[in-house]
């Protein structure tokens, strides 16, 4: 049988990190495994979903290559949510009550009081049809909870191994609201089922919610989906992230911060697996290496430092051809392999190179250290066509002319060709800056 996975965020944020561990995880075991990848809107929390955020996840997931076989949106579902619940009513497991907000409030606080845990009375099922005719006659709307069996519910985690809950001490489900609206709890169910998903992989937050799911899934005559909890993703102070916040967002690390895609995969696939981090530029490396075993039960942190040694690495090892597009949109006119090949050893974020195409293309300001120094190395400057070994030889030249060596032969003439003290190999920069900017910077001249 095919395996079928699916992503399925609530379009009322901005995904971040956390969220999108889980969407690669997802996409990796599809690919991995030949399946189906699900991208799914759970957008039913009205006041909050926004066109904007659906657009923004949709392009967060595009950015990082995680692309969708299938979509699907709840809200356009709403139908299919009311005859599974007609269903369910009918075979008695979904049933309605008339308790206000208020008077649920005090009930769970009561049962707290005693030190009992907050279950559901069942004060509803005792209600008779006169009673809940007066209710109604007197405005209330009910809500609807999910009748428990109180047998045990087992599983056998993909990531925690074996799973237990007693349905006795788990407290009836709310799955629609006074407004008709279904719950998550429900919509995610009969999702799972109408698009045939075969195994759920989300964070270990839903670990009751599934107790609960499973039950809900035998209700409608389906065998339940292979699931997989995983460790929620914290900041590297160990607090847990949040859409509403904006921690650590996809899009501010793309838009901002200037991350490449493929280090966040990178360090995203590997966290909380025995697996080192290592820098992929494909998601095909990444899906080869893929094993969902290898992820432990521990809490992983997002370490901010370790993405940007993964960004570097990533542009370091990036060819000409991948970047070039980007290169000229960036506003590098005749952008080369030569350039590229020059810097990007000295990149941290692509907008870097911008430093070093002024370097090369533009006039630059020389720090002057030793005007007469310079004037000699200018003296010996070979003519053109220059190419990877001018540089050894010029250098050489001006050694024999002046009896300096190491730093004090390098450091003077680095900062009077480039401004800089620091930057790629000058014997790849010099045949970019040509000899004509070289000698004018030499003698001092801005050029």
């Amino acid at each position: 049988m095919s395996t079928a996975v699916r992503f399925a965020p609530s379009p009322t944020g901005r995904i971040h990190v956390g969220n999108v561990r889980l969407a690669l995880v997802n996409w990796l075991f599809a690919r991995k495994t030949g399946g189906d990848f699900l991208f799914r809107l759970d957008d039913t929390d009205e006041e909050r979903s926004t066109q904007e955020f659906a657009d923004g996840i949709a392009r967060d997931l595009t950015w990082l290559g995680l692309t969708w076989d299938r979509f699907a949106r709840e809200s356009d579902r709403y139908p299919r949510y009311d005859e599974a619940a007609a269903a369910l009513k009918a075979s008695g497991r979904l049933y309605p009550c008339y308790e206000t907000p208020e008077q649920l409030s005090l009930k769970r606080a009561s049962l707290v009081s005693q030190g009992r845990p907050p279950i559901y009375d069942r004060a509803a099922l005792r209600l008779t049809d006169e009673d809940r005719a007066r209710l109604e006659a007197e405005g209330r709307k009910p809500h609807w909870r999910f009748k428990l069996t109180p047998t045990p519910i087992e599983w056998t985690d993909l990531v925690r191994g074996p799973v237990h809950f007693e349905g006795a001490v788990l407290s009836d489900p709310v799955l629609i609201r006074e407004d008709g609206r279904p719950l998550y709890t429900l919509t995610s169910v009969v999702d799972d089922v109408d698009f045939a998903i075969t195994h759920i992989i989300r964070g270990e937050d839903h670990v009751a919610n599934t107790a609960v799911q499973i039950q809900i899934f035998e209700a409608m005559g389906a065998v339940a989906p292979i699931f997989a909890h995983l460790p929620l993703l914290t900041d590297a102070g160990g607090q847990g992230l949040s859409k509403r916040l904006g921690s650590l967002s996809v899009g501010s690390l793309r838009d901002d911060d200037g991350i490449e895609p493929m280090a966040l995969n990178s360090l995203l696939a590997k966290l909380g697996t025995s697996d080192p981090i290592e820098a992929r530029l494909t998601l095909d490396e990444l899906v080869a290496e893929f094993d969902l075993g290898k992820i432990a039960r521990g809490t992983p942190k997002f370490d901010a430092e370790e993405l940007n040694r993964l960004n570097a690495r990533i542009l370091h090892l990036t060819p000409f051809e991948r970047v070039a597009d980007r290169l000229a949109a960036l506003g590098f006119v005749g952008v080369d392999a030569a350039f590229w090949d020059a810097v990007r050893p000295n990149l941290t974020r692509l907008e870097d190179a911008r430093d070093w195409w002024a370097v090369t293309h533009a006039p630059v300001e020389p720090q002057i250290d030793d005007a007469e120094f310079l004037r000699h190395a200018a003296a010996v400057l070979p003519e053109e066509p220059w190419d990877l070994t001018t540089w050894s030889a010029w250098t050489n030249a001006v050694k024999g002319a002046t009896g300096r060596k190491g730093k004090d032969l390098f450091l003077p003439l680095r900062r009077a060709l480039t401004g800089r003290d620091h930057g790629p190999e000058l014997k790849n920069l010099l045949p970019l800056i040509g000899r004509a900017r070289a000698l004018r910077r030499l003698n001092g001249e801005t050029a």
